[in-house]
């Protein structure tokens, strides 16, 4: 899990910026939704332009380099902080993995462009680079002792270069660093303000349709339409490039693409990648769904936050809508809000003691948590 990130001179995050996860409190409500001392499901609030999304791209960031899956180009543009003389963007996680703690720093340029990396298991160092020094790598790997030091002027990250060459032996440091690498390798960003942009998790662009379909999932997805309290009925028809979904109005069938609403195409979006979430079987890691909500019913929101309460991922989404702060479905310590100062949980953002009982949302408007 992802216990802690800081983020500096990357986008609109001029200062250091720190979001924890580990501060949180005991409460005797929705225990799942902390594990380990560790925020699993979060919701963070915040007004336009304070950087929701941004947050999410920064965390993100290591999926560039660290994996080989959807890097998400285009939402790294204007990658430094425009405010700033420095040329680098730091970025610092803590990661609890296989019954260890990585901890996992790196500076870049741009989101091709590493400076330098350093990696610590247990705390104790692992292996580090620093560009601005020397192309040779400090390495302090069992398994690793005759893997060359001077990788030269290539811009691979140490960490795949040492996941490309090393066959690993058999201790926790070494389980602690694959476990490492599984989390980021099944990380996954989605938002639902547009088409299916994504990052992480996968390679390449599926048809939702398509994707739908092969899985046998069309009258599992006319069931989650309906329980979404959009009544419908769904068929498949054959077009003359490929199947697709229709809806089936008593016999005449409507091309499902044609006449969807843009909240009835939001949800299906979210029905695509619900696919790979729900299960004990599924291999995403770390969710991060970005103004999940934008264009849900209050019912519907809530109703996505249940699903979401379930999958095995950890998961944080981001909204504008404070209708969905309430203690029935999170607990004060995995409401955050951002703006200009940081970001902060609610149960951390005041002195008064926050109960079951409480109407945080009521609070929130009133100004009790300074945001």
């Amino acid at each position: 899990m992802l216990k802690r990130f800081e983020v500096r001179n990357f986008k609109n995050f001029g200062e250091n910026i720190i979001f924890d996860l580990t501060k949180t409190n005991g409460y005797e409500f929705n225990k799942e939704c902390v594990e380990g001392g560790v925020v699993n499901k979060a919701i963070i609030y915040g007004y336009n332009g304070v950087g929701k999304s941004n947050l999410g791209f920064a965390i993100f960031d290591l999926v560039s380099h660290v994996t080989d899956r959807q890097k998400g180009s285009d939402s790294y543009k204007n990658y430094l902080y425009a405010g700033s003389e420095c040329e680098m963007a730091e970025f610092k996680y803590t990661f609890s993995v296989a019954g260890g703690e990585i901890y996992y720093e790196y500076g870049k340029k741009d989101q091709e462009t590493i400076i330098y990396e350093t990696i610590k298991i247990n705390g104790v160092a692992y292996a580090a680079i620093d560009r601005r020094e020397s192309t040779r790598a400090h390495i302090n790997i069992k398994g690793a002792e005759t893997l060359k030091r001077d990788i030269g002027d290539t811009q691979i990250s140490i960490v795949q270069y040492i996941k490309n060459n090393t066959v690993l032996e058999d201790n926790l440091d070494n389980k602690c660093f694959e476990a490492f690498l599984d989390f980021v390798d099944g990380m996954l960003f989605f938002r639902s303000l547009d088409s299916n942009r994504y990052i992480g998790y996968e390679q390449g662009s599926n048809s939702i349709e398509k994707d739908i379909i092969s899985k046998n999932s069309v009258k599992d997805f006319e069931h989650f339409l309906n329980e979404a309290g959009i009544s419908c009925k769904l068929a498949v028809m054959d077009g003359e490039e490929k199947a697709y979904l229709a809806f089936d109005f008593n016999g005449k069938k409507i091309r499902f693409l044609d006449i969807a609403s843009q909240g009835t195409r939001s949800l299906t979006l979210f029905y695509y990648w619900y696919l790979r979430l729900k299960g004990g079987d599924s291999k995403v890691t770390f969710l991060f769904v970005d103004e999940f909500d934008a264009f849900y019913h209050y019912s519907l929101s809530i109703l996505i936050i249940k699903l979401l309460k379930d999958v095995r991922a950890q998961t944080i989404v981001t909204t504008h809508n404070t209708s969905v702060m309430t203690n029935e479905l999170l607990r004060p310590d995995c409401y955050f809000f951002i703006d200009g100062k940081g970001i902060h949980s609610l149960s951390n953002s005041t002195p008064k003691e926050l109960r079951e009982a409480h109407n945080i949302e009521k609070m929130y408007r009133a100004g009790a948590f300074g945001g």
